[in-house]
């Protein structure tokens, strides 16, 4: 499993935790459990705390978008993994410049087909399918731009 994956998997194992719990609980004790229990070798912690982070301060606009495009389900009637997949996925996909959209959907596809039902690999896939669809080239192309230009800056 790579790094990157399994900083994933601890952060929806963090959310999903938080989230079970009513939001109740300190997210970072939360985080250092799951690191020390699951991925005691990572060596990249700030990876699924940049994720943590970005959900948490986003939510309100990610769960819009699951809103928004899982029509069929109230965001309360999503199961917790489900739901903390998609937050991740859409995070990825829509506010971290860094991660190739591509790799955002795979990615929750793969962790929600681990940890989530029988169907939740296909229900992450159809969200996140139809956010990106929407997004069309012209925030897409900005994104790669953007990327582009920092790689540059940086390199």
């Amino acid at each position: 499993m790579s790094s990157r994956h399994l900083g994933r998997v601890v952060a929806m194992q963090t959310l999903y935790q938080w989230d079970f719990n009513n939001a109740q609980g300190d997210i970072e004790e939360i985080l250092g459990f799951n690191l020390e229990e699951f991925a005691s070798d990572m060596t990249d912690t700030d990876f699924p705390k940049k994720i943590i982070n970005g959900v948490l301060e986003n939510k309100t606009k990610i769960d819009q978008l699951i809103t928004k495009y899982a029509t069929e389900w109230p965001l309360d009637k999503i199961t917790i993994i489900d739901r903390n997949v998609l937050r991740i996925g859409i995070y990825e996909l829509k506010f971290d410049q860094d991660i190739p959209a591509k790799v955002a959907i795979n990615e929750a596809i793969e962790i929600a087909k681990n940890f989530g039902g029988e169907s939740s690999g296909k229900f992450v896939n159809g969200v996140l399918g139809a956010i990106y669809k929407e997004m069309g080239s012209k925030e897409i192309d900005q994104q790669v731009k953007k990327k582009i230009i920092n790689n540059q800056s940086n390199g």
